[in-house]
């Protein structure tokens, strides 16, 4: 059995947790979070902002899944180091985007270890995990994905 270590140190982890409550009061709450990292469409809503862990090759990052009625939206809570083109070093946000009408299915772990599995008609694989309210996530992705389909199959 392979155990997933989601932070190096608690200190560290209660450290991004404190970070991110800052910012999200800063900025004035998370809806306003969610439109200042990701471009929003008209008439999409936010309908639920959850902390959890995104599995990469690297290992889990940390952040806010935010779940609307055009999109799933993962960023992290923490700026990750990268080399720009031209040599220099950059701090960015580790932000993903999968448009519900991509979502080929949503599946839930039968297991122990909870998460959830993202996987797009193109066969990219997402594992989202270390949800405070699994199930609730789950629900808000189920429906997210429910009422896409609804808008798709009304406007053909």
């Amino acid at each position: 059995m392979v155990a997933v270590k989601l932070g190096n140190k608690i200190s560290e982890t209660l450290k991004g947790k404190l970070t991110l409550g800052a910012r999200i009061l800063q900025v004035g709450g998370v809806k306003k979070v969610f439109r200042q990292f990701f471009s929003v469409s008209e008439g999409e809503r936010l309908l639920k902002a959850c902390q959890c862990y995104l599995s990469t090759t690297s290992g889990p990052i940390a952040g806010l899944l935010f779940i609307s009625t055009h999109k799933l939206a993962f960023c992290s809570e923490r700026s990750i180091q990268l080399s720009s083109p031209e040599g220099k070093s950059i701090r960015v946000h580790y932000k993903v985007v999968i448009p519900l009408e991509k979502i080929e299915s949503a599946n839930q772990s039968e297991n122990a270890k909870k998460y959830m599995q993202v996987v797009t008609e193109d066969s990219f694989d997402f594992l989202f995990m270390g949800f405070l309210s699994y199930k609730k996530a789950f629900k808000y992705v189920e429906q997210a994905m429910s009422s896409c389909m609804k808008t798709t199959t009304a406007s053909t």
